[in-house]
């Protein structure tokens, strides 16, 4: 399983605020059916990293869809297959249990 970070920004567009589209964005992934957690900086997806794929693909496009002609996408990837479980919520409760035994 994958853990996956994106980050869609359109560039050009008459204003500064993005958040229509990342409303969009999250639209996309929440019809998904992967497991998903916004955050103020992007949008983290947990899943099978092919059904990841097809779900970027289609977040990178809404806002050529809503009319930006150019569109700026950061991706960050973390597929780890040396364990079972690999989620958003195991990462997290990973660095909580070792700030506890500090």
């Amino acid at each position: 399983m994958a853990v996956v970070e994106i980050s869609v920004a359109p560039l050009g567009t008459a204003t500064p605020g993005v958040s229509s589209y990342v409303a969009a964005c999250v639209e996309i992934v929440a019809a998904s059916g992967l497991v998903y957690q916004l955050t103020p900086m992007g949008t983290v997806i947990e899943g099978d990293l092919d059904d990841i794929f097809s779900v970027l693909r289609k977040m990178h496009e809404v806002p050529f869809g809503k009319g930006a002609e150019r569109v700026s996408t950061l991706i960050k990837i973390d597929d780890r297959r040396d364990k079972g479980s690999h989620s958003l919520q195991g990462k997290v409760e990973s660095v909580l249990d070792k700030l506890k035994s500090d």
